[in-house]
């Protein structure tokens, strides 16, 4: 004789999705709205998951507006809190191949250091083609 099924709770997952403009503007505006909706959903301002998330959202944001910018074309930011996780994804209108790997700048760079971040605060992230002309980076972190 088998045991019934254990029975699994309801699982809650909750998206937020904005389309932002490509612009500085734009990219400011991504990372307060990210700070916005965490707290919203009880990841206060100032917490580790809150402030990781903010750095991230601000470089892959100024990615997308820098070198994903396509004239007349926005810039998507999707927030997926997970149970244990929450995902960042930022999609932009310039479809190409994903860097190899992140390598580091040099001393007297100016720029370079974006994805650098991404990879040292997230605990996985990957870029993922979408329907052309488009790519998604994709960051995950885990909340306690």
């Amino acid at each position: 004789m088998t045991a019934p099924p254990a029975r699994q709770g309801p699982v809650t997952v909750r998206v937020f999705i904005q389309r932002l403009s490509a612009t500085p503007r734009g990219a400011r505006l991504a990372r307060r709205l990210t700070g916005n909706q965490l707290d919203m959903w009880g990841i206060p301002y100032g917490a580790d998951v809150s402030d990781r998330a903010a750095v991230i959202v601000a470089e892959l944001a100024a990615n997308a507006v820098t070198h994903g910018r396509v004239p007349g074309r926005d810039f998507e930011l999707r927030l997926t809190l997970l149970p244990r996780i929450l995902r960042i994804e930022v999609t932009d209108t310039h479809s190409g191949p994903p860097r190899p790997a992140v390598r580091p700048p040099g001393p007297l760079d100016e720029h370079g250091r974006g994805l650098m971040l991404v990879e040292a605060l997230a605990d996985r992230w990957e870029v993922v083609d979408g329907e052309p002309p488009a790519k998604t980076v994709r960051a995950d972190l885990r909340c306690s």
